[in-house]
């Protein structure tokens, strides 16, 4: 209780300013700490999310799941975009969505393990999906009573930071590949997982601070002077990949790593590609650029927002859908959650 009361007094007076005092969005520039209240919404923005969240409504299973490959992290995607939409979790008209998509996501975990199947890119995504719930989501509604006794929240979360650093200990670079058991790396896989540890850590869970410190200098290792960074192994940055770049910027970020010269480098290199189109994963590229960007260098971001929102409201399908490399409801889930910066009502997307 402790933990939670820290975290709702973090982010009740960030929701309620937003409300209160608007920020307009060129006076962002001039005034960074108004920066997390959030300014002129775009009306493509608007729309793009309502439809988005009205498709992925239509699409979630009775269990509470969406039907992309019925994985946790999809699940835990699909969650986040609609905690990011700015509605009332326990009031609001998506409340049992959010409910449904909370006891899916622990119901998925191992209550061994703490693991959520089938990849550590899932366990990250559904560690930072239930991280951003937590303090929002009241949990005396979240069960009918009729269940057996489920983990609450704070134990669901307790356990999979146990899973990823237990994981972590077993692997010779520090960081995380697709298996809890694998002894290799590789940075895409370390970004996720590392996201979900530090928003534990934001809400208040307990996380060792050798798991990120160790998973930091891994991606550390592995980016180089010109911002590339390396996909797999800890050495260097060989070969340019703008997602890999735009994780690094992130979890830099977000692990108060900004005086990290690599920190710099990754900033640098992504920002003069605000442009970049992505053919391979392209919603993996759309979500952590619209992050990496936020954090780094608002004036950049402010011009990718605008460009990436015309492209999506282009490309939106009919139904509100958009089809990504894992199915529709991960395609749209990580659309949305680019243009989630717009409202900035999740913790993770404060500015670090």
């Amino acid at each position: 209780m402790n933990a939670r009361r820290r975290f709702l007094l973090r982010v009740l007076p960030v929701v309620f300013s937003a409300f209160a005092f608007p920020v307009i969005a060129q006076d962002n520039a001039a005034d960074p700490g108004g920066l997390r209240f959030g300014g002129e919404i775009p009306p493509e923005v608007d729309a793009i999310y309502e439809r988005g969240l009205a498709f992925l409504v239509q699409n979630q299973d009775k269990s509470g799941t969406w039907s992309s490959r019925g994985e946790n992290g999809i699940t835990g995607l699909c969650l986040m975009a609609f905690l990011a939409s700015g509605e009332d979790p326990n009031f609001g008209r998506y409340r049992s969505q959010v409910r449904k998509a909370v006891r899916a996501l622990i119901e998925g975990q191992d209550a061994k393990t703490g693991y959520f199947e089938s990849s550590m890119y899932h366990h990250g995504f559904a560690m930072l999906a239930l991280a951003e719930a937590y303090g929002a989501v009241d949990e005396t509604a979240l069960w009918d009573g009729t269940e057996k006794k489920k983990r609450t929240l704070a134990q669901a979360l307790d356990l999979a930071v146990r899973c990823a650093v237990g994981s972590q200990k077993n692997n010779r670079w520090g960081g995380w590949r697709y298996s809890p058991e694998s002894t290799d790396a590789d940075t895409s896989v370390t970004g996720a997982v590392l996201m979900g540890l530090l928003a534990c850590r934001n809400a208040g869970i307990e996380v060792p601070d050798e798991a990120i410190d160790n998973a930091l200098e891994y991606m550390r290792r592995s980016t180089g002077t010109n911002g590339f960074v390396n996909y797999s192994g800890g050495f260097g940055g060989m070969g340019e990949s703008m997602n890999r770049s735009a994780v690094a910027t992130l979890v830099y970020a977000v692990g108060q790593k900004r005086d990290w010269d690599e920190y710099k480098a990754t900033l640098g290199h992504i920002s003069k590609q605000l442009e970049h189109s992505e053919n391979g994963h392209r919603h993996y590229f759309l979500y952590y650029m619209a992050q990496a960007l936020f954090q780094g260098d608002y004036d950049s971001w402010q011009k990718w927002n605008h460009m990436t929102a015309r492209k999506l409201a282009e490309t939106q399908a009919d139904d509100g859908s958009f089809n990504g490399s894992y199915g529709q409801a991960y395609g749209t889930a990580m659309s949305l959650l680019a243009m989630a910066l717009n409202y900035r009502f999740l913790p993770i997307y404060e500015r670090f």
